[in-house]
């Protein structure tokens, strides 16, 4: 196995360690202090030595350990140690790298020196205080400055060391400000103003050291930066670049850092934080192009693509770019791709990142909380608000097109709450931001921007599980020429929907359909789902379509035909309820397990010889799972003052599904 040495003091050298970290090489990371130690992950091929070298050391270490090559990632400033290293390398005959830190901005205002003396020299004539970002080890030349222990504060590490070189320094306590980095520029400004600087003294330390964050907070702050010049850094290549050289070198795999990250509802006041560091420290962002718009501002490499597969290829086909930022749009977490993302990123070194919702939004712009609300989505699916209103009366909905609300309060007026009140919220976090309000009957007329969010609120109404609903709930015809619609009892399809077991998403047929009151009870349990009512009467066909539009459903879609040539174009079920074959029971059975083996099938039949066909289905279709039951009931009616029981027609229910291992006949 290859063995490998980094200098690793740096941002960029930890990186290369954590990206080294279960590679097939052997890795040495070379760090001056214990906390530099601290800093680098633990991992079997890892091996970390604390402590300073001198060149006569290093060659003893190349040429003992025989490295296949060494990583110089030290500090651009630290030109004597880089020296020592590429002597070390010269003299033992071991491959040398540079990793170079990139450049940072230019300073407009800015005053730029060669030298820590350069920068003393140029404060001693300068008035206002300064803040000496350039850390412990170079404070000796500010002490010739005449009022430097009044005027100058010095931030360094928390560390003993760096305590005693400010002591060392004449520098009291009270001008001490020892802190971690990295800096935001808020922390940034924030010291700025607390020292009351004037100036800001930093070194050029390039994107990862957080020198552009220094110059904004200078701007912001009003101060302004006195730069110590970057040396010349010959040779060399970028991160992507050394990582590129070592992949195709000793065959790694390709390991970047992504973040995925919850841009908020788009304007940039609504980035969090640790977003908009992502943002700034990536070296490409990928998303869609309004997301794109909100991360512009940062200079990035771009790439517009929504899908997470094309996504996770568009990471694949730029290897250049290491660290990726992918822009979601609102929370991470709250109906994003980042569900469908992150199992294609696996083997990538991947952190989510938490933005501002439109549910947090908008519930803080109307004023109310959001812990009690239920939280959809009508964003390119069909349903409908209702039966989520009428159960939890406080809701929240994504939707898209600007005929979505004109839906919704229809939806919702159809359903007996015209009252219901709604907030509208449009482009939300932008300068156009609006907030309509007003209920169901005020706002149906009203179109809203695309991707609104709507919240609902109307006192819950206590309404019966829609299983084994009343008879009287449905709507009822005796059809064309005083032929009555079938319908499936209440106690029947109380039983016959229970065997379907069915789940929220499920994909449900009802073939010969009748009244449609499998299909309305199918649709009501199965809000993520999609119910098809498959009817060849056409009577029959327009009931099923108004009981729907009674109880405001949108995954309740009618279909006109006999079966099994009406199912040809359905997407495959995962459950199906046949209460009427027209003689073509095997037919539908066999178009069923054509589309879907594992479908899970209910039948309800009443002659003895649709019973004896169910019997040869099971057997000849090898359904290994399958019940029979038979149901008598009887119910009450009122004869003069007694109440007598009449008898229904025996029923059989038969439920069947075919296992994993089952073989078509």
């Amino acid at each position: 196995m290859s063995e490998l040495c980094i200098f690793a003091g740096t941002t960029e050298g930890r990186r290369l360690a954590e990206l080294l970290a279960g590679q097939p090489v052997r890795v040495l990371a070379c760090v001056a202090t214990d906390y530099g130690e601290t800093l680098i992950p633990e991992a079997e091929n890892l091996e970390v030595s604390a402590g300073r070298l001198d060149q006569g050391q290093m060659e003893a270490l190349f040429a003992e350990r025989r490295f296949d090559a060494v990583i110089d990632a030290t500090h651009p400033y630290a030109t004597r140690v880089s020296e020592f290293i590429a002597g070390a390398c010269a003299a033992t005959g071991t491959p040398y790298l540079r990793l170079n830190r990139d450049g940072g901005a230019e300073a407009d205002g800015a005053v730029y020196v060669d030298s820590i003396q350069g920068a003393a020299d140029f404060l001693a004539g300068q008035p206002g205080n300064a803040l000496l970002a350039t850390g412990s080890k170079e404070l000796a030349p500010y002490a010739g400055v005449t009022d430097y222990q009044e005027r100058f504060y010095a931030r360094v590490l928390p560390m003993p060391a760096s305590l005693d070189a400010c002591a060392a320094a004449g520098f009291a306590p009270s001008h001490i400000i020892a802190m971690q980095g990295p800096f935001s520029v808020e922390m940034n400004v924030a010291t700025l103003k607390a020292v009351n600087a004037a100036w800001l003294v930093t070194k050029d330390s390039g994107k990862s050291g957080g020198f552009r964050d220094k110059l904004e907070a200078a701007r912001l702050a009003g101060a302004r930066c006195v730069v110590i010049g970057r040396p010349e850094q010959p040779g060399g290549m970028g991160f992507a670049e050394v990582v590129n050289w070592l992949t195709e070198r000793y065959g790694l795999r390709d390991i970047r850092e992504i973040d995925v990250v919850g841009i908020g509802m788009g304007a940039p006041e609504t980035l969090t934080l640790e977003a908009e560091r992502a943002l700034r420290e990536c070296d490409c962002v990928i998303g869609a192009s309004r997301m794109l718009e909100a991360a512009a501002r940062y200079g990035k490499p771009c790439y517009a693509e929504i899908a997470p597969a094309k996504i996770a290829a568009c990471i694949a086909a730029h290897p250049e770019h290491r660290r990726v930022a992918v822009a979601m749009s609102g929370d991470s977490g709250f109906f994003s791709g980042t569900k469908k993302l992150l199992p294609l990123l696996e083997g990538h070194r991947v952190r989510v990142i938490p933005g501002l919702s439109s549910l947090q939004v908008l519930c803080a712009r109307v004023q109310t909380n959001w812990d009690d609300v239920r939280v959809l989505s009508l964003h390119g699916r069909a349903g409908s608000v209702v039966p989520e209103v009428l159960r939890h009366g406080k809701v929240f909905a994504l939707t898209d097109g600007a005929d979505a609300l004109r839906r919704v309060c229809s939806d919702l007026i159809d359903a007996g709450l015209g009252e219901a009140r709604l907030a509208v919220g449009q482009r939300l976090s932008y300068p156009d931001e609006a907030v309509l309000r007003g209920t169901a009957r005020e706002l149906k007329d009203t179109d809203c921007a695309p991707l609104s969010a709507l919240l609902i609120e109307h006192p819950a109404q206590p309404r019966p599980l829609p299983v084994g609903l009343p008879d009287e709930a449905f709507l009822r015809d005796m059809g064309e020429n005083g032929r009555a619609v079938p319908m499936t009892k209440s106690e029947v399809r109380a039983v016959s929907v229970s065997k379907l077991r069915l789940t929220e998403d499920a994909v449900v047929w009802d073939v010969g359909a009748g009244t449609g009151s499998v299909s309305v009870e199918a649709a009501l349990l199965c809000p993520k789902g999609q119910v098809y009512a498959v009817e060849c009467r056409e009577d029959a066909a327009e009931l099923i379509s108004r009981n729907a539009g009674k109880f405001a459903l949108r995954n309740l879609t009618v279909v006109r035909g006999e079966a099994p040539a009406a199912l040809t174009d359905l997407p495959a079920p995962t459950h199906v309820f046949i209460g009427g074959s027209s003689g073509n029971m095997a037919e539908i059975i066999a178009a069923v397990l054509e589309k879907n083996p594992r479908a899970r099938i209910v039948v309800n039949a009443i002659a003895l010889e649709s019973v004896g066909e169910i019997a040869e289905i099971i057997r000849r279709f090898g359904f290994e799972d399958a019940e029979v039951v038979q149901m008598n009931l009887a119910r009450s009616r009122k004869a003069g003052r007694y109440h007598l029981m009449a008898g229904l027609n025996p029923i059989y229910i038969a439920a069947m599904q075919r296992r994993e291992d089952a073989n078509e006949d």
